[in-house]
């Protein structure tokens, strides 16, 4: 990867795994392209600056889909060597790091919150052109915060699992909305699960005899809804376990770590495996918002509690996966009583889940690459 000024030498700068740029040596080289993309739903506004000839470019691409992207990178940047693309990891990026590596550009996914706090204080309005003009300045000076891209298929598994976890918690709240519904209308309280026979036998008598017209109806429609989120987590359930079943990371992590199933195998090592992903457990702990905050000076955030950055799936997969030590049989049951006695179950639970992330973490940095291999 090289990068240079318009002079008759140039700085060649080498690329490290996450992709942040470095001088290396000053040799003749091959000026390449360098710019930015600013990503929304109805445009992407880009910023391009030929390093060779000074040429600078600006415009937009609209609509900001797939088909109208590959048009203007073929008709605009079809044909050079050396074509590099910052854009930031929001809502899209997808589509825009598959387009790019199609046309044969490098693209170089930011972490929105890093890139932000490299723009200091504002000090003009906020524009998209502003926005793409920062990302090209931060790769051209070597200063981008960069994520890591995952592969097509570590993609397709995190989609998955956030399809699931959505569906789990619409079915808490169907849950909860038909406990709300007859506590409102002072029916008597439910002496069976509802996701038994008997819990259902129960409260259809109890919303025949105890419920107005109205009530029966909202509870007919939360049952409704029921059935057919359970028949759709059914499914994804499937999926997810034949895919931890060919993910070489989730099939080591399912039989090493206690509390760690199929679906919380497959989210540990679509967030957290890869090599040189993390370079100490500490920083999984951080990545999955775990971590305790502390005070801060803007006085945004309170001290002393979980940060809750990251992935929620993840967070929430950890936390399941803690829950289970409260099993007499769990080996680090012990500890889990201690908290437990001490403080409560929840803080029990989250203390073990962050002793999962970095047993995971050190499992998943032993396997590198191979942790996202298929079988």
């Amino acid at each position: 990867m090289r990068t240079s000024s318009a002079q008759s030498h140039s700085r060649v700068v080498t690329c490290s795994r996450a992709g942040a740029w470095r001088p290396w040596e000053l040799e003749e080289v091959s000026m390449p392209i360098v710019g930015g993309l600013d990503v929304h739903r109805k445009q992407l506004t880009f910023d391009c600056v030929d390093l060779d000839t000074g040429e600078l470019r600006r415009g937009k691409v609209a609509p900001a889909d797939r088909k109208h992207l590959a048009v203007w990178l073929a008709r605009n940047l079809g044909g050079n060597d050396e074509v590099h693309l910052a854009f930031e990891g929001c809502t899209g990026w997808r589509y825009v790091a598959e387009e790019l590596v199609s046309a044969g550009v490098s693209p170089h996914l930011a972490e929105p919150a890093d890139t932000a706090a490299l723009r200091g204080r504002r000090r003009h309005a906020k524009t998209d052109r502003a926005d793409s003009r920062h990302l090209r300045q931060l790769l051209v000076d070597g200063r981008l915060p960069e994520c890591w891209v995952p592969p097509a298929h570590v993609l397709e598994f995190r989609a998955l699992l956030e399809t699931y976890h959505d569906l789990r918690v619409e079915h808490t709240g169907w849950v909860q909305r038909i406990h709300a519904v007859l506590f409102h209308q002072g029916a008597r309280r439910l002496g069976e699960e509802l996701g038994s026979a008997a819990g259902q036998a129960e409260l259809a008598v109890i919303a025949a005899t105890e419920l107005s017209a109205a009530g029966q109806r909202q509870v007919a429609t939360a049952l409704s809804m029921l059935s057919a989120s359970e028949t759709q987590l059914g499914l994804l359930r499937g999926e997810l376990v034949t895919a931890a079943r060919r993910l070489s990371g989730a099939k080591v992590l399912s039989t090493r770590l206690y509390g760690v199933g199929p679906i919380t195998g497959v989210a540990l090592t679509c967030w957290l495996g890869g090599a040189d992903r993390f370079s100490s457990a500490r920083k999984a702990v951080r990545f999955a918002g775990l971590d305790i905050t502390v005070h801060s000076s803007d006085g945004k955030r309170s001290p002393g509690h979980l940060s809750r950055q990251g992935p929620e799936v993840l967070r929430w997969c950890l936390y399941e996966a803690g829950k289970t030590s409260a099993r007499a049989s769990a080996p680090d049951h012990a500890y889990y009583a201690q908290v437990q006695e001490r403080i409560d179950g929840k803080r029990a639970a989250w203390s073990q889940a962050r002793k999962i992330v970095r047993q995971a973490c050190h499992l998943l940095t032993e396997l590198g690459d191979d942790a996202l291999t298929l079988t």
